[in-house]
């Protein structure tokens, strides 16, 4: 099992973060640091406090300009609101101040998102007697847009889409903003079945009279790459295209690897809590116990037929083992890849582009054009 990380180790890697990646990619370092130098331990509470007490005298700057009919400026005081409560709660709200932060951060991103380029339409999709919350986006134009279904992992939920969603529908693609099974405000825990979840966002999706129902595709980012890669499966004839981004197959799933991989070098803290939440379980033996059931190969997908696939990972990925991209290629249909350089997902700056340009290549056939299966 990994090491936990001491509160300085947090700190320094929260500031080689800052501006770059992840929940911090759009903090500034000069809020930033104060907090730092206020955070005296790990404890969640006082996490929360700290990184609420940037976001408030955001969202304070945000109603002022608001009030005065200032929409660029109270955008991007909204949007810098939404980041530090999402910091607040990262990785995930497992105390009062962190759920606290969470909720506050939809407030803010809804906020936000009344003054984006591409509008945003909240959407509570139907799922049995509950809802799947998401945030739809089209492209402007005439005619049925494709559209992407677009999602995190354990710790990045679908306000977290929001850069990605931007350089998709840059690229004239749409996208379709949710929750992968057991965060944020997914109505239901990962399960062995929870891909459904997914499905019920395809089927509304393709009753949406402005989206092509023959050009829906799917992209999961970290563990949501688990799901794009299920769902290529279970969805071959209804999904266009789907892109597993750093996520787990076959051995991410297996006891040893849980073991080795839980509380990574690469992730900053709270990495047992995020993984056991995500599936209603309560520690590392629970995890140990159940995964191995969520491996693809375990459930007899590999052989079966899928939509066109693209896998992405970092060739040194300590979250996610690499062998399973390979694994995946090694078995059914032949399916695009493509490893980076560096760890978990490959971040450099050409990997989403290249997933960009993919995606719009899968999705720019008309609608009616055959499948290729």
């Amino acid at each position: 099992m990994g090491r936990i990380k001491s509160l300085e180790e947090i700190k320094a890697m929260v500031r080689e973060r800052t501006g770059k990646q992840n929940v911090f990619r759009l903090a500034k370092r000069e809020d930033v640091e104060p907090v730092l130098n206020r955070l005296t331990s790990k404890d969640p509470e006082l996490w929360a406090e700290e990184w609420s007490r940037v976001a408030k005298r955001y969202e304070e700057e945000g109603n002022l300009h608001d009030g005065r009919g200032e929409r660029e400026k109270a955008r991007e005081a909204y949007l810098m609101s939404y980041t530090y409560y999402t910091i607040g709660r990262y990785p995930v709200p497992h105390s009062p101040g962190k759920k606290e932060c969470f909720r506050k951060s939809l407030e803010l991103f809804v906020k936000a998102g009344r003054y984006f380029d591409f509008p945003m339409e909240r959407l509570s999709i139907p799922y049995g007697d509950k809802v799947i919350p998401a945030y739809l986006r089209l492209p402007p134009g005439q005619g049925k847009r494709p559209v992407v279904i677009n999602f995190g992992g354990i710790d990045s939920y679908k306000a977290e889409c929001f850069p990605y969603d931007e350089a998709l529908l840059q690229a004239g693609l749409g996208t379709c903003a949710v929750d992968m099974p057991g965060v944020g405000e997914s109505p239901i825990k990962g399960s062995t079945t929870a891909e459904s979840l997914f499905s019920s966002v395809i089927d509304y999706l393709e009753n949406r009279p402005e989206i092509d129902r023959e050009r829906i595709a799917i992209l999961g980012r970290s563990f949501g790459g688990y799901w794009s890669a299920k769902m290529a499966f279970v969805e071959l004839e209804r999904l266009r295209a789907s892109v597993v981004w750093g996520g787990g197959i076959h051995y991410f799933f297996q006891e040893q690897w849980q073991r080795k991989s839980t509380n990574a070098e690469s992730y900053l803290m709270d990495h047992e809590i995020a993984r056991a939440m995500a599936f209603g379980l309560s520690d590392l033996e629970e995890i140990a116990a159940y995964f191995p059931s969520l491996s693809l190969k375990t459930q007899g997908w590999f052989d079966k037929p899928s939509c066109p696939m693209l896998i992405v990972n970092g060739k040194d990925d300590l979250q996610t083992p690499i062998e399973d991209l390979y694994i995946l290629l090694e078995s059914g249909i032949p399916k695009a890849a493509r490893v980076f350089p560096g760890g978990h997902m490959g971040q450099t700056p050409e990997t989403f582009p290249t997933i960009v340009r993919w995606l719009k290549r899968e999705l720019a056939e008309s609608a009616g054009a055959p499948r290729q299966i």
